[in-house]
């Protein structure tokens, strides 16, 4: 069976790992979270950046530093995952979905303008498969009406958009180093913060609302309680793992990039064929390489396709179900104008298996089980 993901491995992991273990420095904030945080400074043009326990943390604590109170609004794509949208709601706010556009798959930047209300307080934009949101026009209704922008750039870590990386044209950015993203830790994930304001604090809600970094830097005589918080903050372990994995991150988008135009250019005609929908892709140097979806006529091919692979040992999967319209997107949130095209891309979105490590004998016998497909009807 071809898997549809593969977690990237680093040759040098158990090197830092050891390393790490010997220091006698386990818990967050050691010399590998230093590293792997300058490490990512540097792919964000600078920007302060703070490891987490995950992107659903960094994400939480984004929400917690805008300080929402209940009627607040904050809003998110329906078409994401979970986290988008319950981190705000955890802080108090209402989630407004919108739709997505049928092209990139991104937040539509027209429908996020008609959504303010005198109680929105954020834009929380997702670049769907590292493709980037229309940042300019969200940053302008967002100064417009005075609101922050958070990123949520799981999927974007190394891609660009007018050649400036993702995660920097917010306030804050979030990245996620789940087993399934191109730099994996197993779970993990980090803040950045583009705007220094939200720096100190976001130090203290990351420590258990202690000025502790503070206290570390010399700066207070004790650290104390001072503001909400939880415990965000990664052992060492994890960041000696990240270490690892940013030290061959140019290799494994390498790698990646070959498999995702090789899927492009062999897969283009069949496409064509079977009225399947390829992604959308900028300059080869602006990618991030983190997925490679199709979209089928509709969800009757979309179930026939899965299956179809699967009796070809491939595994291939779909995506989000609809955020506005689940149990709970329903009980807390509102969706103004509906979301048509994200409930169509939902039915008929499939993801294909990409991970650094694969084969061209594996992706070969995906691109022959796709080959072999047809649309029916």
């Amino acid at each position: 069976m071809i898997v549809f993901n593969r977690p990237t491995s680093a040759p040098g992991a158990l090197q830092k790992l050891e390393s790490a273990m010997a220091s006698g420095k386990l818990s967050g904030d050691g010399p590998s979270t230093q590293k792997a945080s300058e490490m990512l400074s540097e792919l964000h043009d600078g920007a302060k950046v703070l490891l987490t326990t995950s992107c659903t943390h960094a994400l939480e604590m984004s929400a917690l530093l805008l300080d929402l109170s209940p009627g607040d609004e904050v809003i998110v794509p329906s078409f994401t995952f979970v986290s988008t949208a319950n981190a705000f709601v955890q802080a108090g706010a209402t989630p407004v979905f919108v739709d997505i556009r049928s092209d990139t798959l991104n937040i539509d930047e027209a429908q996020v303008a008609a959504a303010v209300t005198e109680r929105t307080r954020a834009i929380v934009p997702v670049h769907y498969a590292g493709v980037g949101c229309e940042m300019e026009s969200l940053g302008a209704t967002a100064q417009r009406h005075g609101l922050t922008v958070i990123e949520d750039n799981a999927h974007g870590l190394f891609a660009r958009r007018n050649g400036r990386p993702l995660g920097t044209f917010g306030a804050m950015s979030t990245l996620s180093f789940h087993e399934t993203k191109n730099i994996s830790t197993g779970e993990g994930g980090a803040l950045v913060i583009n705007d220094e304001a939200f720096v100190e604090r976001a130090e203290i809600i990351r420590e258990k609302g202690t000025n502790r970094s503070r206290f570390f830097r010399g700066q207070v005589d004790k650290y104390t309680w001072v503001d909400i918080g939880s415990s965000y903050l990664p052992s060492e372990l994890v960041a000696a793992m990240l270490v690892a994995q940013l030290e061959q991150a140019a290799l494994t988008q390498q790698r990646r990039s070959a498999l995702w135009w090789r899927y492009q250019q062999t897969l283009g005609d069949w496409a064509q064929e079977q009225r399947v929908v390829l992604p959308l892709q900028g300059a080869p140097e602006d990618g991030a390489y983190h997925m490679f979806q199709i979209l089928l006529p509709n969800l009757a091919a979309r179930t026939a396709f899965i299956s179809h692979l699967r009796e070809r040992e491939v595994m291939s999967v779909f995506h989000y179900v609809p955020l506005h319209s689940s149990p709970m997107g329903a009980k807390v949130g509102r969706a103004p104008f509906g979301c048509p095209i994200t409930d169509d891309i939902s039915d008929r979105l499939a993801r294909l298996p990409l991970f650094t490590d694969m084969t061209e004998t594996e992706q070969q016998q995906v691109i022959d089980a796709i080959a072999s497909f047809r649309v029916h009807g």
